[in-house]
């Protein structure tokens, strides 16, 4: 697909669909920790800090969904469910990666422009509003 061709309507609403899957947290640090081979639901839990075991589930499901995970279960008392990367989650890891070390890459640069956009509302009167994002980070949002 061309850059402009993601302009169309259609386009535009499967792409939008497929980010909403793979852009938010919870998904990118799943697939990244699958990216080191099958985990059980409470290792996955233990190892992503924060999360809520009904957030690690329904984030499994729509990641099984869209078919970037697999999970077996084992006919073990008690059961044994294993979650791992299909060909599709595994093709993902690459841009995930990529995407996690640019954030790491620019934290800092990131962290001066939006002090620097916030001396700019303050100068010109207009203080920003500060409010805390899902993510955790603090956004700025320039009162109008």
């Amino acid at each position: 697909m061309k850059p402009s061709d993601i302009h169309l309507p259609g386009d535009c609403r499967a792409i939008g669909d497929v980010l909403a899957r793979v852009g938010d947290k919870w998904s990118v640090l799943v697939v990244s920790r699958l990216g080191d081979g099958p985990v059980r639901f409470n290792e996955l839990r233990r190892s992503i800090g924060g999360i809520s075991q009904r957030m690690l589930t329904l984030t499994l499901r729509g990641l099984e969904r869209d078919g970037l995970i697999t999970r077996t279960v084992f006919p073990t008392i008690p059961p044994r469910v294993d979650y791992a990367l299909t060909a599709l989650g595994r093709d993902l890891l690459h841009p995930v990666a990529a995407l996690g070390a640019w954030a790491i890459r620019n934290q800092a640069k990131i962290a001066r422009a939006r002090e620097e956009f916030d001396g700019n509302c303050e100068a010109a009167g207009k203080p920003p509003i500060r409010r805390r994002a899902r993510s955790g980070l603090v956004q700025s949002v320039p009162r109008n």
